[in-house]
């Protein structure tokens, strides 16, 4: 296993970058890289799946694919040292070279721009990447990549890797009003759709997103009537869940125990 790290270090010296981890995780995902090469045989489906699966969690990781040919050249020399049965090697080959390209596939096409902003964890990077989608897009562009049967959600994504600054832009964008000639576009439904549990989510990993989220729910005219200002209140996703049934949003807004959040108007 050691081994196998020293030749790709060898032949991708800038590889070392992107391998921080503890030995014992290291030793783990090269007895992995074995297994998957031994299931990719048994069970080709489901390994397909499971490596698109993979793939997207790499995009998030920013992992060049340049990497991947040397990774496998070098685990290549390793099985040869260890065998000189002709057969098993080029079986070893084969398979890990099939892993590598459904890995770079995945990644290439898993890639966005969204998800490249999101990497910077810089605010204007993501308004200027999610700038150039169309209205009528905007809110899958930021909840939804699929690649093949496999989906990530860059907003999840966002949450999950600390690039909090592009999570609350994300919000921000998905509840903001937009509008054409014919249509009204607010990305509330499309949010709570994909993410029926974002309000459990953010409790949980990001409190401070919370009253983001709720400022978004709540659209105040710009115009005074008689002193009065008419304002709206879209609050059906919190009280109703896509089932009919009560929803859990005020369960967990109690649980997270901040009195502001449970003062705040939509609540």
């Amino acid at each position: 296993r050691r081994e196998v790290y020293k030749r790709f270090f060898a032949l991708a010296p800038a590889g070392q970058d992107y391998f921080k981890q503890s030995t014992t995780r290291l030793y783990w995902i090269a007895d992995k890289i074995v297994e998957m090469t031994i299931e990719m045989y048994r069970e080709p489906k489901k390994m397909v799946e499971d490596i698109s699966a993979l793939g997207l969690r790499h995009v998030g990781y920013a992992i060049p694919t340049e990497f991947f040919a040397p990774f496998v050249s070098g685990a290549v020399e390793v099985v040869r040292t260890m065998t000189t049965d002709e057969h098993a090697e080029d079986g070893f080959r084969w398979s890990l070279t099939l892993i590598s390209k459904i890995l770079v596939r995945t990644i290439l096409e898993g890639s966005t721009i969204v998800m490249k902003a999101i990497n910077t964890n810089q605010e204007k990077a993501l308004k200027k990447a999610i700038g150039v989608s169309p209205r009528g897009k905007r809110a899958m562009e930021l909840l939804n990549i699929a690649v093949g049967t496999q989906s990530i959600s860059p907003l999840y994504w966002s949450i999950e890797s600390g690039s909090l600054n592009c999570a609350r832009a994300m919000i921000t964008d998905l509840l903001t009003l937009r509008a054409d000639r014919d249509n009204y576009y607010y990305g509330c439904d499309e949010l709570y759709t994909r993410h029926p549990e974002v309000i459990q989510r953010l409790t949980a990993d990001a409190a401070g997103l919370l009253p983001t989220l709720l400022d978004g729910m709540i659209w105040r005219s710009r115009l005074a009537i008689n002193g009065q200002r008419r304002v709206n209140y879209y609050v059906k996703h919190v009280i109703q869940d896509g089932d009919g049934r009560f929803n859990k949003a005020l369960e967990w807004l109690v649980e997270g125990q901040d009195p502001k959040i449970i003062c705040h108007p939509v609540v």
